[in-house]
């Protein structure tokens, strides 16, 4: 007995004093921690400083109900059930019974009210006995933050988010998710925490021990009436046309802000949302928006001009073995009648008579501007375009008869809409933005400007040839359906099929994608647009036309008739040197005669009746204008009262 005494003493003095650190420390590990306080996130806002997402701050209210002492709790109890009972509803006698419950079974970490607003969470701290704090009181606060979107489902996948899973995986879709790290996401805080049993942690105190600070904002080029338009316009095409998706691009052509984004996916209930950003992400084959491109690519090359005249024959043509077809036969045509009436057969016949012989001279046209790259916008997942060129493996005989209106290649609508851009904007291809500013406050701590892919897409002369054909696309060319006498717009149809590998399959349930691409207005354009809808029902229409021109009107016309238009007013003290002289003659007269008529004819009759009322004349005037006659004449002495025709 002696020795195990002794060996339980020597284990004891063991623990204390030489693993007693290490044991201490464990014990702090398991019951008290840092927690990080997440830093409230910033705000992105339109271009006109509307809000499109912010962080709204929730709280949960808890109390330790064994941490006041007694006296304190039984003080203040009763007080804190009638206030408890004016803000649920409850009775008092139901909170006070709950709390006291909850400080009998020692529960350290009762709920009083969950996932409330700050203002609820100001009312609620200073109720009775939560007023005196977390050590006095038992106060327990925990904020929690929640991403909003004030705008609703409009433009949600463009404003974005950023989530991040239990695996630490992120998803970081759109502006939100693009700028997160860099500059929404701030700086996390911390703050000590005990364990309570149960897995339960609480403050130690109502504070934090490092605060959070909050991420810096961002102003996007978004015009928030212009979104709203886009939105509306493409969501009520969708429906029509029953489509499975399609988005709708606005973009200011001097600057390639951009003004609006619309993306709308169908559901399986057959409701259109925000479901990816397609304007962004998606490539596919363009088809006849593809059609400029190759003209404008023969042009520069000089081996036609407009008036070159090419054999479309009657809508059917063969080419190494496959035939390709028009909606009807046109005959022979110029070539800028060609690009006007979309045809199919005159824009192969023109790539392939010109460039068969020398391919790579038409691919590396296309690729001096640019358009086998990404434009290398801000948001994530943008789309890779695909221009074959001989030795790839989808190269063929066929492939250049078929990249000239717009398949066996790939672009997105934003890339197709950038190049569409240029031509609005002198030749100028300047690349797509969605930000302006990032700022503290009112401070500016980066600000976004115009960025140039190329500075002349080509010569004057091609590009006034390639905007006279997109202007008569609308007046009567395959757009003619959107012609207004009122309101000038300028463009190109795009009709293409898509998921065909399987011809046979395709003739069964037939799928396309419409689009049309353009500005407005034709002289000095000030915006660019693009509208892709994909998969229209055929039983109601599938053309371009027919599907997205109606959606590039609206767009178009609803801008110019519903967003405000702002001048900008330099100074009000405008000087009129006319009629600076009429008020100094008015000015000398009306000093001058007090009791002697002056020569009033000449002035206009509200001067002069203005004049002679303050002399104390009764005035009468024959008709309105200018004061021709006068019925006493200049120098007369005058009296109050005395009535005096003005004749006009």
């Amino acid at each position: 007995m002696f020795v195990f005494a002794l060996a339980v003493v020597f284990k004891l003095c063991s623990i204390q004093f030489i693993q007693g650190d290490d044991y201490r420390s464990l014990a702090q590990e398991r019951t008290i921690k840092n927690v990080e306080i997440p830093a409230n996130r910033g705000n992105v806002y339109s271009a006109d400083g509307s809000l499109l997402a912010t962080s709204i701050p929730k709280y949960d209210i808890r109390i330790d109900a064994i941490q006041p002492k007694e006296e304190t709790f039984n003080k203040y109890i009763k007080a804190l059930g009638d206030s408890l009972a004016n803000y649920t509803g409850k009775s008092s006698s139901f909170h006070q019974n709950s709390i006291k419950k909850a400080r009998a079974n020692k529960n350290r970490y009762f709920l009083l009210a969950r996932n409330i607003s700050y203002s609820d969470y100001i009312r609620l701290r200073n109720f009775p006995m939560l007023e005196l704090g977390a050590i006095r009181g038992g106060l327990i606060v925990e904020q929690t933050t929640r991403r909003e979107h004030p705008m609703g489902g409009i433009a949600e996948r463009t404003i974005g988010y950023e989530k991040i899973d239990g695996d630490g995986n992120v998803t970081r879709p759109g502006i939100d998710g693009a700028f997160g790290m860099k500059y929404l996401r701030g700086t996390n805080g911390m703050r000590l925490k005990q364990k309570i049993g149960n897995g339960q942690w609480k403050p130690i105190v109502d504070y934090d021990q490092i605060e959070p600070q909050d991420g810096y904002d961002v102003y996007t080029t978004i015009d928030v009436n212009i979104q709203d338009i886009a939105h509306h316009s493409l969501l009520g095409q969708l429906e029509k046309y029953e489509a499975d998706h399609g988005c709708a691009v606005v973009m200011d052509v001097k600057t390639g802000e951009i003004k609006a984004i619309s993306n709308l996916g169908r559901n399986k209930n057959g409701h259109y949302y925000e479901r990816l950003n397609y304007a962004v992400g998606e490539s596919h084959e363009p088809g006849s928006t593809f059609k400029v491109m190759a003209l404008m690519a023969a042009l520069e090359d000089k081996v036609i001009d407009t008036s070159t005249v090419v054999d479309t024959q009657n809508g059917s043509k063969r080419f190494y073995g496959r035939t390709i077809r028009d909606s009807r036969g046109y005959g022979k045509i110029s070539a800028a009648r060609a690009l006007e009436v979309s045809s199919n057969i005159g824009l192969a016949t023109i790539i392939d008579e010109n460039y068969s012989k020398q391919p790579k001279k038409f691919i590396n046209r296309i690729k001096s501007w640019n358009l086998h790259n990404t434009l290398g916008v801000s948001i994530i997942g943008e789309g890779k375009p695909i221009i074959p060129e001989p030795g790839d493996k989808i190269w063929s005989k066929n492939a250049l008869p078929s990249m000239a209106y717009g398949y066996n290649m790939q672009m997105t609508p934003l890339q197709t809409l950038a190049f569409y851009n240029a031509i609005a904007n002198d030749g100028e291809m300047v690349k797509p933005r969605f930000i302006k500013a990032v700022k503290e406050f009112s401070r500016e701590i980066e600000v976004f400007e115009k960025e140039v892919i190329n500075q002349k897409i080509c010569s004057d002369k091609t590009l006034g040839e390639i905007r006279e054909i997109l202007k008569n696309v609308v007046i009567r060319g395959t757009g003619r359906r959107m012609y207004s006498e009122n309101f000038s717009m300028a463009g190109k149809t795009g009709t293409a099929r898509t998921d065909y590998n399987d011809y046979e399959e395709w003739l069964k349930d037939r799928k396309y994608v419409s689009s049309f691409a353009g500005y407005f207005p034709v002289d000095n354009p000030k915006y660019s647009c693009i509208v892709v809808i994909h998969q229209p029902s055929t039983k109601v229409g599938f053309y371009g036309a027919d599907v997205s021109g109606p959606v590039f009107k609206r767009i178009a016309q609803k801008i110019y008739t519903e967003t405000p238009l702002i001048d900008e007013v330099e100074s009000l003290e405008i000087v009129n040197s006319k009629v600076e002289e009429e008020y100094e003659s008015f000015y000398t007269i009306a000093q001058t005669y007090k009791t002697i008529m002056p020569n009033v004819v000449g002035l206009p009759t509200m001067d002069a009746l203005a004049l002679l009322e303050n002399m104390g004349l009764k005035v009468k005037m024959e008709g309105v204008g200018v004061v021709k006659s006068q019925s006493i004449t200049k120098g007369n002495k005058v009296k109050p009262n005395q009535v005096i025709v003005l004749g006009t």
